[in-house]
């Protein structure tokens, strides 16, 4: 029986197609091409390059002798090289990304534009502080800006990434310990760091990291902090707590400013994962939750997503009583300009030292404030209103044929669905999630968090217009029923129509192919 699609051409979505194979390998505008290796290009070069001038001689041993093992290409060959690799990749530009915990948006070319301005692109980070005044004078309006959204009194720009950020955020809370006597090798110390079990695998990894012992606390039924669990393991000997809000669950705290008071009744300092920081941006300040420390990605709440720009930035926002051991360096203005206060003296006496060698990245700051001051006060809000109405509306459309994890209540920036609906059918999730690349969408995040069985964490993200999360939706709805109706080999098949077909996963991660070899057995791949 055929239905509509969203075009009002008629489809099957119960019956995969036969289609018969092409003689070249290519689908349509689909182009199957060789490895660059594997051509013919071993006796040409692409371009003319002047015979070099010098011996080399200063190079002693390191001079090369053996050809450079690298295959020739044509202009035109290694631009299509390209263009055919970026083809069998998916992107935010191509279609949805419901990557949950990830915010996978689009990132407006606006702020690439700035980002490649001559005054911020090509600057050097040891040039004299009076020649970059304008990168000098941003970056003291981002932190401006950062910390008005979160109502907290300081923030450190350095940090490169959100794992990175937690490592300053706990490394404050390690030299605020250690100055009032608690640090980990005295006589009281505050060794032990607080989890939830939802909670991103870079949290407890952190604290580990910093020397603290990890702590677990439980969950409760409907995803959230088990506070009574809580209490009883906050004592003298815990530094800090860890918790995501909205948590990895898609869902706020809703006890938030309890577990905030429990916590700094015992002592210990409230870190708070800012990850989801695009759900609540404009709506809730962290710092009038009681958090102490935050990490911001600004890659993912002010634009850029993962892997589109390069590093990432996580700066840090700290309360009253961290900004005094924020990490060096950081921007001052005065009546001369702008300065860097770079060295642990005077107002920084107290700074843990430095995260990094130099400032931060340059260009995921143009970035964010581009994408700050495009939107405005108004905007922002209303970039924490969409992302939460399309995850709800996502969450709407489904729950009649999928297994909401938690189905009380409205979910916040992502919505988070269980294998409880597949029972019975001998299908997985990641069986669903290849099916999905069939019918040209990147799968949900899968089986994450873990304290959901088979989880489908999928987060549209505020970018995404109704029309595109009703074309989402459309096509998982199809995959539900063609699932429900005991249609296995479109599922265990699949994907059938991408570059690659399904692979042996395990295998492909524990032994993976890193190097391609010659027909003849030879290495002749860089």
């Amino acid at each position: 029986m055929s239905t509509m699609n969203t075009v009002g051409r008629p489809t099957t979505p119960n019956r995969v197609e036969s289609k018969p194979a092409t003689l070249t390998g290519g689908r349509g505008l689909l182009q199957n091409a060789a490895l660059i290796f594997e051509g013919e290009g071993w006796g040409k070069t692409g371009v003319d390059l002047p015979e070099p001038q010098g011996d080399a001689s200063d190079l002693g041993d390191l001079v090369r002798r053996d050809p450079i093992g690298l295959p020739g290409l044509s202009e035109p060959e290694a631009m299509r090289h390209y263009v055919r690799l970026s083809q069998k990749n998916h992107a935010i530009d191509l279609a949805i990304y419901p990557l949950g915990s990830c915010t996978m948006k689009h990132n407006p070319r606006l702020n690439e534009k700035m980002a490649r301005l001559p005054g911020f692109s090509d600057i050097h980070p040891l040039q004299p502080q009076s020649t970059v005044q304008g990168a000098l004078e941003l970056m003291d309006s981002l932190s401006h800006w950062l910390t008005t959204l979160t109502g907290m009194p300081a923030v450190a720009l350095s940090p490169k990434a959100g794992a990175h950020g937690e490592l300053c955020g706990l490394m404050a809370i390690r030299a605020a310990h250690r100055a009032a006597g608690h640090g980990l090798r005295s006589d009281k110390p505050r060794n032990k760091v607080l989890v939830p079990t939802s909670a991103h695998g870079t949290n407890p990894a952190t604290a580990a990291f910093v020397g603290y012992t990890v702590v677990e606390i439980a969950q409760t039924n409907d995803g959230r902090v088990d506070l009574a669990d809580l209490e009883a393991k906050l004592g003298d000997d815990v530094a800090a707590i860890m918790v995501t809000n909205p948590n990895t669950c898609g869902l706020f705290e809703r006890d938030i400013l309890e577990i905030s008071r429990l916590t700094h009744e015992a002592g210990a300092y409230f870190y708070c994962d800012g990850a989801n920081f695009n759900a609540i941006v404009g709506r809730v300040r962290p710092g009038d939750l009681g958090v102490d420390a935050m990490h911001i990605n600004l890659h993912k709440t002010f634009s850029t997503p993962h892997g589109g720009g390069g590093p990432g930035a996580g700066p840090v926002v700290l309360s009253e009583a961290l900004a005094p051991f924020a990490p060096t360096p950081w921007v001052v203005g005065g009546k001369d300009g702008f300065k860097l206060v770079e060295f642990a003296e005077d107002e920084a006496e107290q700074a843990f030292g430095r995260l990094c060698a130099f400032q931060g990245q340059m260009g995921m700051y143009v970035r964010a404030l581009s994408y700050m001051m495009s939107h405005g006060s108004d905007g922002l809000r209303q970039v924490a209103e969409d992302a939460v109405l399309n995850a709800n509306y996502i969450k709407a459309r489904l729950e009649d044929l999928m297994s909401p994890a938690f189905p009380e209540g409205p979910c916040m920036h992502e919505a988070l669905f269980d294998d409880e609906w597949l029972k019975g059918t001998d299908i997985t999730t990641l069986d669903f999630a290849k099916a999905m690349i069939d019918e040209g969408f990147h799968p949900m995040t899968m089986y994450f968090p873990l304290v959901v069985h088979g989880a489908m964490l999928i987060e549209p993200t505020e970018t995404e217009s109704k029309a595109e999360l009703d074309r989402f939706i459309h096509a998982m709805r199809a995959l539900a029923e063609a699932a429900k109706a005991g249609d296995v080999d479109r599922f265990k098949g699949a994907p059938f129509h991408a570059p690659m077909k399904r692979l042996d996963e395990t295998r492909a991660a524990r032994q993976p192919v890193l190097r391609w070899t010659a027909p003849d057995g030879s290495n002749r791949a860089a």
